[in-house]
């Protein structure tokens, strides 16, 4: 099976592709930017995808956000969480004070906030499509950049020289990412599994969103992530990205999306699959699969004979 990532080489996302299970039966195809990776999959070029989905430090990645809430559907399969660390990478020769320009990625160069003030205040940072696409326009002599900010392995890939390790402001930062394909039946729940949805209101009205996550935290479901994300429709009108515990297979997940159904404009199912830690969600007394069994025998108990 070949799967697609982040590329070009050198980036987090090829280094989170080794977390994978079985990825030794996998080939691997680099794209430039997060769309094409996407459309890979959705033209049938890949089989599935590999994507940067959200940072400890810097939360979600919007763009990856906003390509999975439209477009033709794509569905999450697995996750996976890398520890990220930065380094300054330079042609080799290159002094630390003839820098003036650097390239990575905006979510590198927020994640080396801190660093960069410190050692090198008056440097221009230029954002780039990925830290290995910056490290790749900083190996050519006649890019105006005199150095990137990009994972370690970069520089071997591209013949660049280290001047700091471990710039990052935070020593346990990780990214999120997950494995997408075309939309097919949910692998089977593990107990210890993440389903992703994006929520469109119907109207913006008082108690819109309240609306939605009653209908998540009466039946136990636990939201791990929410946000709100502009439609591009126009100013003021948004849609909600969620994560919860749970899997579409369970009844209270499954229920509280029937819930949504009805009072949301549109739902869109971006997957259930395994959470990366295996951490077990917390289940109340009334929202295990077996309550709702016995409140359904219950109800239609009382449709056919009347009687409690």
């Amino acid at each position: 099976m070949k799967i697609g990532f982040l590329g070009p080489r050198g980036t987090f996302t090829e280094a989170a592709l080794s977390l994978l299970q079985n990825v030794d039966e996998f080939d691997f195809e680099p794209f430039a930017t997060v769309p094409a990776t996407l459309d890979a999959v959705r033209k049938g070029e890949v089989k599935a995808a590999l994507v940067p989905f959200e940072n400890s430090v810097e939360g979600s990645v919007s763009l990856t956000l906003d390509q999975l809430a439209s477009g033709e559907p794509l569905v999450i399969v697995d996750e996976v969480a890398l520890d990220v660390s930065f380094s300054l990478m330079v042609r080799p020769g290159t002094m630390i004070d003839e820098i003036t320009h650097i390239s990575t990625h905006p979510h590198a160069a927020a994640q080396c906030r801190a660093w960069l003030a410190s050692a090198l205040p008056d440097v221009k940072v230029v954002p780039a499509l990925s830290t290995a696409a910056a490290a790749e326009e900083v190996s050519d002599p006649a890019s105006r950049f005199q150095a990137a900010i990009a994972a370690e392995v970069a520089a071997s890939h591209y013949g660049l020289e280290v001047l700091a390790h471990d710039i990052g402001d935070n020593n346990r930062a990780k990214t999120r990412f997950i494995l997408v394909t075309k939309p097919s039946s949910p692998p089977a729940p593990t107990g210890a599994d993440r389903t992703t949805l994006v929520l469109y209101m119907r109207e913006n009205h008082p108690g819109a969103l309240l609306e939605i996550l009653t209908e998540l935290s009466v039946r136990g479901v636990n939201l791990t992530r929410v946000e709100s994300r502009p439609t591009q429709q126009e100013l003021g009108d948004y849609y909600f990205s969620i994560d919860c515990d749970g899997h579409i297979l369970e009844a209270r997940v499954g229920e509280a999306l029937q819930g949504l159904h009805r009072i949301c404009a549109a739902v869109r199912y971006l997957g259930s699959y395994p959470r990366h830690d295996g951490v077990l969600p917390e289940k109340r007394t009334g929202t295990l699969d077996a309550d709702f069994a016995e409140a359904d025998e219950w109800l239609q108990k009382i449709r056919t004979t009347g009687m409690s």
